[in-house]
């Protein structure tokens, strides 16, 4: 893990966003009461455009709603050229977008017994969503909770996408499939075809240590070095297993979509003649986990605001909340960034806390009670899941006020 002066320098490397935008921004909420989340609508757009400009003309973008978790944003990012259906994250959270869209393919396995009723009930559901399997039991569960008389349902086989070495032993990237050979993919296309009740739609693989692993991290040079190798190693080896695995699978059947990459990943796994779409969605807000890839650098557009309440000495002023963490292995690297003012920093001894965040720094001398201090989240939809509402501005002025899933009334989790 890299050290806490090798984070402060690197963070403080960034270009974020600049110092007229951050004042824009700051007075065009300073009537609300913290906590509250902005999305700079216009950084928003420009990521979006980024996105599918990224990927080049070669496959389109599949939006990963987990990333995004708001469903007027999702419909403002979909309805862009270049992007083309959605990556949903649970089977409840596929059906209520399938109501509005029509190409919803679930980026994860489902055992949720009354959704998959709702599923088959449904033909006009069952012919928008894409169920996600790596699994022959994946079908028996199926088929033991709706049985065999129900319309087809649509899936996708989910391709390992992870480095394997020594024979299995050694494995880098997520543990998700264990659908990882050309010929296990085959197997399993095959069950599918000769399964009533099924149609094989798409493939899928995720290569997280190549899409969701930063390659100029903080810290060692030798580890940063290190990355980049196992990267373009891992991508390498991917793009022949990955073309061995279509043309199998495709002997067996024809596929609708192959889907790979994601917002780390866009124009290396693009360049893949087998790829048609990329999942992608955390580069539409632009979190802090992105701040350290060379290839691309997404703009700041998501953040979420506190209040000083209390000022413990002159060098010093605590805002009220603040540890909104990232999931993942704990680190520096999951902690929230401060944005504005210019200048501040956690203490290192306290962090981002649940009840209290002490922030430090030249710009700490000047703030006062009620003062608003600006956070990045480290990843892009997990702050959704703290917020009922999302403040959308464009310009120097609120333009729309949205709700979040959670402001709906779901989660999805």
């Amino acid at each position: 893990m890299a050290s806490l002066p090798d984070v402060k320098k690197a963070v403080s490397a960034v270009a974020g966003p600049s110092q007229v935008r951050m004042t824009q921004l700051s007075r065009a909420t300073e009537h609300l009461d913290p906590p509250f989340a902005v999305v700079d609508l216009d950084a928003f757009d420009r990521n979006a455009a980024d996105l599918a400009h990224r990927a080049a003309g070669q496959a389109t973008i599949r939006l990963a709603s987990k990333s995004v978790r708001s469903r007027d944003l999702i419909r403002r990012a979909v309805d862009r050229p270049g992007y083309r259906g959605i990556l949903a994250f649970t089977l409840p959270e596929a059906l209520w977008l399938a109501e509005e869209h029509t190409d919803v393919v679930i980026g994860y396995p489902t055992t949720d017994r009354t959704a998959l009723k709702q599923l088959t009930a449904d033909e006009r559901a069952a012919s928008r969503i894409t169920l996600m399997i790596d699994s022959v039991r994946q079908l028996d569960f199926v088929d033991d909770v709706v049985g065999a008389s129900r319309p087809d349902i649509r899936v996708c086989i989910d391709l390992d996408a992870a480095l394997e070495l020594a024979g299995g032993r050694v494995h880098l990237g997520p543990y998700r499939s264990p659908v990882h050979t050309p010929q296990q993919a085959a197997a399993l296309a095959r069950a599918i075809q000769d399964r009533a009740g099924f149609h094989l739609a798409g493939l899928m693989s995720y290569e997280g240590q190549i899409a969701g692993l930063g390659d100029n991290q903080p810290g060692s040079p030798l580890k940063r070095a290190a990355i980049r190798v196992m990267q373009r190693f891992s991508a390498s080896e991917l793009a022949d297993r990955r073309a061995a695995a279509i043309a199998a699978v495709e002997a067996v059947a024809p596929l609708e979509f192959v889907n790979g990459g994601g917002t780390g990943s866009i124009e290396q796994t693009a360049s893949e003649h087998v790829i048609t779409e990329i999942g992608a969605g955390s580069g539409l807000y632009g979190p802090g986990l992105f701040d350290f890839y060379r290839r691309f650098r997404p703009r700041p557009a998501a953040y979420f605001v506190m209040s000083v309440v209390r000022r413990p000495n002159a060098g010093i002023a605590t805002v009220l909340g603040g540890g909104w963490i990232a999931s993942g292995p704990p680190g520096l690297d999951r902690q929230p960034i401060v944005s504005w003012p210019h200048g501040l920093r956690m203490n290192p001894m306290e962090g981002a806390g649940e009840v209290q965040t002490p922030v430090l720094g030249a710009a700490a001398h000047g703030l006062r009670l009620g003062d608003h201090v600006w956070f990045r989240h480290a990843k892009a939809g997990e702050l959704c899941e703290r917020v009922n509402t999302l403040h959308l501005v464009s310009g120097a002025e609120i333009v729309d006020q949205v709700t979040t899933y959670r402001g709906e009334g779901h989660a999805f989790l």
